[in-house]
């Protein structure tokens, strides 16, 4: 008895030791990853704070000419900040991107669309220039306002088009080829319904989470994406930053 009891006191004490061993290492390697990320968050305050000072020569070349078409994603929470909203757009106006469609899912940007315009001197709506975005409207900045359901509501209406014209041949006698995609037909009905808009060449991400929030997603075939953290704490220099590095970017189209 003495024996096993000598046993399992020694199994018991490894144990213990290898939990508390096995906790300072999770510690620890919390600490690490903490100090990490402090540091990358703080070399990146410091360089959108250098590059709106001007410092950094190579942000001087920036070519806005190449974001012919932006998205804004914001969180619905931050959506309700329209003075920052507003100081966003101001800053893109200046930096020469006219062309944005601004996006949230609960449709906040679209209950707020008059206080932005009458906020921007030489803003317009979409509505108001064309469904057709002018990719060189360099006297105004286009606004487009989204929300999660028009995307929801084009889908659906498109594959009711798609539905009935697909019923028109069936009911003619046509037979219909299994092998023939979707796609092309639902990129028709799109552009019949009124929702077939530009695909945006950069998307910005605003808010806590790193999703696109539901934006309409045969929109975003070639988007870049970029998640920008909050919108209270957004900064000149991290707009020029990811502006500057799409320019940089070499995309590959396929056939």
């Amino acid at each position: 008895m003495d024996f096993r009891d000598g046993a399992h006191k020694f199994s018991w004490c490894i144990v213990t030791i290898g939990d508390l061993w096995l906790r300072l290492l999770w510690y620890f390697l919390q600490i690490i990853v903490s100090a990490w990320y402090s540091i990358v968050v703080v070399g990146n305050l410091l360089e959108s704070y250098f590059i709106s000072l001007g410092v950094l020569e190579k942000h001087k070349s920036l070519h806005p000419e190449k974001v012919q078409y932006l998205a804004i994603v914001i969180e619905s929470e931050e959506a309700c900040q329209i003075s920052e909203l507003v100081k966003l757009l101001k800053w893109l106006d200046s930096i020469g991107v006219k062309n944005v469609c601004l996006y949230d899912m609960n449709g906040v940007l679209k209950k707020s669309k008059e206080t932005i315009l009458q906020n921007l001197k030489n803003a317009k709506s979409i509505q108001e220039v064309s469904q057709i975005v002018t990719r060189h409207a360099h006297d105004h900045m286009t606004l487009e306002f989204l929300s999660y359901v028009d995307g929801k509501e084009a889908v659906a209406k498109a594959a009711n088009l798609v539905f009935v014209e697909n019923l028109k041949q069936r009911s003619l006698g046509e037979e219909l080829d299994a092998q023939i995609s979707l796609e092309p037909q639902l990129n028709e009905a799109l552009q019949i319904v009124g929702s077939k808009g530009p695909e945006p060449d950069l998307l910005l991400v605003y808010g806590p989470v790193r999703s696109h929030l539901g934006f309409p997603a045969w929109r975003l075939r070639y988007t870049e994406i970029v998640h920008m953290g909050s919108l209270k704490f957004m900064t000149y220099g991290s707009l020029i930053k990811a502006i500057y590095n799409f320019t940089r970017v070499h995309q590959n189209y396929g056939k």
